[in-house]
């Protein structure tokens, strides 16, 4: 059986085999393309911290991929399994996601190799100031230089921890809470940065749902998200509030996959109950009415209208492609599907909305909170009340006009001015509409034949554009 060292190897490969084929339709010269595919710089320490009255030893990543752009971007994940190739993959993944989504960050990602199920919260603060302490040091994090966030297995609480050290070595400087994001709102935080990669995936799908022309022949057409069945891989932050978003716009859950295994009912599962089970008993599975699958790998392979991976890479490979089901194939995670199950998958007509793309919402909210970080203002509080006068004014204009009174409801629904929530929300569906269509565009000029490879192109001509207006390049 591979190590997961074999897994985080098998990734990186991929992601320049996704790539390299990208590029392949690229017009720059083969000199920027090279620079855009190379990693910039690797950060490894190993560093000791004291738990209990013994020193333990840990090891710390940290890859910035790309500085065409500053500050470079990317979380910070927790695993024992944390490994150069892998942490290399999702820093290259995050330089051509920030692109994507138009989001001027550079890419670059972060890692300590620690379990944070088994290791106590004093344990996870020790090597989370630590680990930020080595940052500091070398100038690799800061608010103009490179931005952390959270990922799998760190969450606001760690976001927090690192901001708070930050601001102790850098005391007085007026941007430091820019230094991170995904903190927790009354720490600099923004409303809508926790749901914000699942509420992506949910707008991503949703256009997707919207576009006649790609779902030709797929039996999807009409009433987006209403009655199409939809089995989800992971119910962590990205996989519940995907799985969320899209329950609540008319789909139908019918499978959650976990590590313990997976549940399945044709007739719908609750997202929150489902949820709530796992935390009050440990498993996802036993779950009332649900079927058990003992490997969840397996219940990705069920009929559904929609496969959700959201759980880790290469979770689909050349083995189990061929038993997929799913007409369209929606990674909430980084890296799920292998460049040969990809192969197989769209030779098969499955519709892959590829992560570069589809997770974007993370990291475009992170853009919102890190501005909001810089102007040392909540978005919504100056214009607010301005708005609401303004709507007050034209509902008293219209009522005067007509003739006719609104109902207090009325008048409240057109008067209500924009918030912090509202603001963000519209500000990532935008961003999601517009790039799928660019997307989209890219695909149709260039006759290129998948979603994946198209979203990788736009990345590319955007950097090379960053790289040619530096004049590093001829």
């Amino acid at each position: 059986m591979a190590n997961h060292q074999d897994e985080g190897t098998k990734f990186l490969n991929s992601v320049h085999q996704f790539y390299d084929y990208a590029a392949s339709f690229s017009r720059l010269d083969p000199g920027i393309l090279a620079q855009i595919k190379a990693c910039n710089s690797v950060y490894k320490v190993s560093f000791p911290v004291e738990i209990d009255g013994k020193i333990e030893v840990y090891e710390g990543i940290r890859v910035q991929h790309s500085q065409h752009k500053l500050p470079s971007k990317g979380g910070i994940r927790y695993s024992v399994q944390v490994d150069e190739d892998e942490v290399k993959a999702l820093a290259t993944l995050m330089t051509f996601k920030c692109a994507v989504v138009d989001v001027p960050f550079g890419g670059a990602k972060g890692g300590v190799k620690i379990n944070p199920r088994t290791s106590s919260k004093k344990t996870l603060e020790q090597v989370t100031r630590r680990f930020a302490t080595e940052l500091i040091k070398r100038n690799l994090i800061g608010p103009t230089v490179d931005v952390p966030a959270p990922d799998y297995g760190t969450g606001s609480r760690e976001m927090a921890w690192i901001a708070d050290t930050y601001q102790a070595f850098k005391y007085g400087e007026p941007n430091a809470l820019g230094c991170v994001t995904g903190k927790p709102v009354g720490q600099g935080g923004i409303r809508g940065r926790a749901e914000a990669t699942g509420l992506g995936v949910y707008y991503g799908i949703r256009e997707c749902l919207c576009d006649t022309e790609l779902l030709k022949g797929k039996g999807l057409e009409g009433k987006g998200l209403e009655g199409k069945h939809v089995i989800v891989q992971g119910l962590g932050n990205v996989g519940y509030h995907a799985a969320l978003f899209c329950q609540q716009d008319g789909a139908i859950i019918t499978g959650i996959a976990e590590r313990e295994g997976g549940i399945f009912d044709p007739n719908g599962i609750d997202v929150k109950e489902a949820f709530h089970h796992r935390v009050d008993t440990g498993s996802i599975l036993d779950f009332k009415n649900a079927k058990n699958f003992e490997n969840s790998l397996a219940l990705l392979e069920e009929e559904c209208d929609i496969l959700i991976p959201a759980a880790l890479e290469n979770q689909i490979t050349s083995e189990n492609a061929p038993r997929i089901k799913a007409k369209i194939i929606a990674e909430g995670a980084n890296g799920p599907i292998t460049r040969n199950a990809e192969q197989i998958l769209l030779q098969n007509k499955v519709i892959i909305l590829p992560d570069l793309y589809l997770n974007a919402g993370g990291v475009t909210v992170s853009y919102f909170e890190w501005l909001k970080n810089l102007s040392n203002v909540r978005f919504g509080r100056i214009g607010k009340r301005a708005e609401e006068a303004n709507n007050r004014r034209l509902v008293s204009a219209i009522e005067s006009s007509t003739g006719k009174k609104m109902t207090q409801q009325q008048k409240s629904f057109l008067i209500q001015g924009s918030d912090e929530i509202s603001l963000v929300r519209s500000g990532l569906e935008d961003t999601m509409i517009n790039a799928y269509h660019e997307i989209r565009d890219v695909m149709d000029i260039k006759e290129i034949p998948d979603l994946r490879t198209a979203a990788f192109l736009t990345a590319i001509e955007k950097i090379g554009v960053s790289y040619e207006a530096l004049g590093i390049f001829p």
